[in-house]
C-alpha cells in the first residue's frame, strides 16, 4: 500500500512541476502561451509589486499562509519518516524466565525460516521477513512453488514445520504469518 501510494504521490509531483517547469521555461524563452497564463515573457516577474503587496493589509493574510506551510512541512515530513522507518524488526524479544529476558536477532530467525521453508516439497524458493514489535513479532513470507508443487501442502508444511520450530525456539505464544505463494514460471512442457 504505501509503496503505490509513494508511487503517486511521486508520479504527481513530478507532473506537475513538469508541467509547470516546462510552461514558464517556453514562457521564458518566448515561445506563445495561453492568454489566462501569468508569464508572458522573458522580461516577465513572477510576482509583482501589486500581487505582492496585495494582502499585506488583511488580518488573516499571514496567519492562513503560515498555517498552510505547516500543514506541507507536516505532511512532507510525516513522507519522510514512513521512508526511512524500518520494515524489518532487528530483534526479538525472548522470555528467559529470570525476568531478565533475551535477545535474538531478527535476522537469525529470519535466515533460519527461509532455509527451512527452502526445504518443504514442492518449494523452490523462499524468503521470510520479520515485522512487528519486538514483543510481538510477525512473519510475512513469500515462497515460489514449484510447477508440481500442492499449494496446500506447501503451506501447511510451512506453518507445522517452519513457523513452529522458530515459534518454539524464540519461546514465543504466537507467531502469526502471512504467506505469499506464487509458482514460478517455466515452459510448457512436451507431451508426446
Amino acid at each position: 500500500m504505501l509503496r503505490t501510494v509513494n508511487r503517486l504521490l511521486l508520479g504527481l509531483v513530478g507532473l506537475v512541476l513538469a508541467v509547470v517547469g516546462g510552461a514558464v521555461l517556453a514562457a521564458g524563452f518566448g515561445a506563445a502561451v495561453p492568454s489566462w497564463w501569468p508569464w508572458y515573457g522573458p522580461r516577465d516577474v513572477l510576482l509583482s509589486d501589486a500581487d505582492r503587496n496585495r494582502w499585506r493589509d488583511e488580518g488573516w493574510w499571514w496567519p492562513v499562509v503560515i498555517a498552510a506551510l505547516a500543514v506541507l512541512v507536516i505532511v512532507a515530513l510525516w513522507w519522510l519518516f514512513t521512508q526511512l522507518r524500518r520494515r524489518r524488526l532487528s530483534e526479538v524479544l525472548v522470555d528467559s524466565g529470570d525476568g531478565e529476558g533475551a535477545v535474538l536477532r531478527g535476522r537469525a530467525v529470519e535466515d533460519a525460516l527461509t532455509e527451512e521453508a527452502g526445504r518443504i516439497d514442492g518449494v523452490d524458493r523462499a524468503q521470510a521477513v520479520l515485522t512487528g514489535r519486538r514483543e510481538a513479532p510477525r512473519v510475512r513470507a513469500r515462497m515460489m512453488l514449484e510447477p508440481h508443487a500442492a499449494p496446500g501442502s506447501a503451506l501447511r508444511g510451512f506453518a507445522d514445520e517452519a513457523l513452529a520450530h522458530a515459534r518454539n525456539s524464540a519461546g514465543l505464544d504466537a507467531l502469526p504469518a502471512e504467506v505469499r505463494l506464487k509458482a514460478v514460471k517455466h515452459r510448457a512442457e512436451r507431451v508426446s
